[in-house]
């Protein structure tokens, strides 16, 4: 049996059990919810083994307290299978009044409230997992913590070891935790398995409306090739029409779409909203981006020789993988990452905002000098553009790069941080 890597949702999970009757675990399918949820569970009920399902369907009409029990906390996998047992969950809950009872998880969101008596709301603690960051595979060196920058704490110079070919080979392969324990060649097969599976099955089963494999498959293609930007539905609708789709309107793009991200293929970057002096107006419209990048180069069947060959394509799937790195240390420092655009142009990629107001303002280049200065100038207009007497300045700020040598800070105090080098 493969030893556990240790992940950052382990902390977080250990603290929310810590405070409520049920921690709900939620994510795509192969991030490791099962797998990191039985570090914690003492006893399990499987609803993703078909015969433990067809059993439990007859018994949550005749006992369903009864699938219940058993040594706490109790792992209920893939719960959306059955989902009249998350009322049954709440009342036990209620009953026992006591933390530390369950532990759900589940590959796509809630059913519809028609589904469910009761929200959950203050039973059920929530926590997100997706693929592997870098640092959980093992591929950083964990070498700058974000949470010392937040601290004001100013770490030395510290060498990264992720070479170009190593930053494409990890964009194709992803954090999928198995794909992290095999064989290089083997490991790139994986997100080709993933897509073929959502678009063959899932897309199928997640809210029972009948879809077409060929119609997810072209939007995952057209997602891909706007990954990392700030693009409509009806660019997208005319992307796939111009790849040989029949005919589409923007409400079949919007159901993929919205079924895509239910069972947690898509994570769209949301728009900063801060108190800034300039007129300009804030870009709400969010940022495509899938929840590993190995998806969407999977979708166009690409490998990482062909990134390393374009290396304009390369940059945004990059920026892709960084956004799914951030948003798994975000989950831990309290925080939500988001991303900055106005009419005037200026842009920053990346913001990570804690719930106690601090933020950081974080460029994402793959690389180069050139690159690098204009992510650092780009920031530091935006921070001269922050209203400090209505919030604080930014903690810090940086340039999250792919390649380059050293994580180290500049003259004007921005920090260069390559991807190899972070942790939380």
């Amino acid at each position: 049996m493969a030893e556990y890597k240790q992940r950052i949702a382990d902390r977080i999970l250990e603290r929310k059990v810590l405070g409520k009757g049920a921690v709900l675990i939620e994510g795509p399918k192969w991030c490791g919810k099962t797998t990191t949820a039985k570090q914690l569970a003492k006893s399990v009920l499987d609803l993703g083994d078909a015969s433990v399902l067809k059993q439990s369907s007859q018994m949550i009409e005749i006992s369903p307290k009864s699938l219940l029990e058993g040594a706490i906390p109790r792992l209920i996998d893939e719960w959306q299978a059955l989902p009249p047992i998350w009322d049954s969950i709440r009342s036990e809950v209620d009953k026992r009044s006591e933390p530390s009872q369950f532990i759900l998880t589940g590959s796509s969101v809630l059913p519809d409230a028609d589904e469910t008596i009761h929200s959950g709301t203050g039973r059920y603690a929530h926590v997100m997992m997706r693929p592997m960051s870098l640092y959980e595979s093992g591929e950083s060196t964990g070498s700058v913590s974000l949470a010392d920058l937040f601290a004001g704490k100013t770490p030395d110079v510290q060498e990264n070891k992720l070479e170009i070919d190593d930053i494409a080979y990890l964009t194709c392969r992803g954090g999928w935790p198995w794909a992290t324990l095999i064989s290089p060649k083997v490991a790139l097969d994986q997100a080709f398995d993933y897509v073929d599976s959502v678009i063959k099955r899932d897309i199928q089963r997640v809210d029972k409306v009948k879809r077409s494999p060929e119609r997810a498959r072209l939007l995952l293609r057209s997602y891909a090739r706007n990954i990392s930007q700030q693009v409509s539905y009806s660019t997208i609708r005319k992307d796939i029409l111009s790849n040989d789709a029949n005919t589409l309107d923007e409400d079949t793009v919007a159901d993929y779409i919205k079924a895509l991200k239910k069972l947690f293929v898509i994570e769209d970057l949301a728009a900063w909203n801060p108190n800034i002096r300039s007129k300009a107006a804030i870009r709400t419209g969010d940022t495509r981006h899938f929840v590993d990048p190995s998806i969407g180069t999977a979708a166009l069947g690409i490998g990482p020789k062909d990134l390393v060959n374009d290396l304009q394509s390369f940059g945004l799937f990059f920026e892709d993988m960084a956004v799914r790195d951030l948003r798994v240390y975000a989950e831990v420092l309290d925080g939500q990452l988001y991303h900055y655009r106005d009419s005037n142009g200026l842009e920053c990629d990346t913001v990570l905002h804690r719930r106690n107001g601090s933020y950081a303002l974080l460029e994402v280049k793959l690389g180069g000098e050139d690159k690098i200065n204009e992510g650092a100038a780009s920031m530091i207009e935006l921070a001269n553009n922050i209203d400090t007497d209505k919030m604080p300045a930014p903690s810090f700020m940086a340039v999250i790069i792919g390649v380059g040598k050293y994580a180290y800070r500049r003259k004007d105090g921005v920090y260069v941080l390559p991807i190899g080098c972070l942790k939380d």
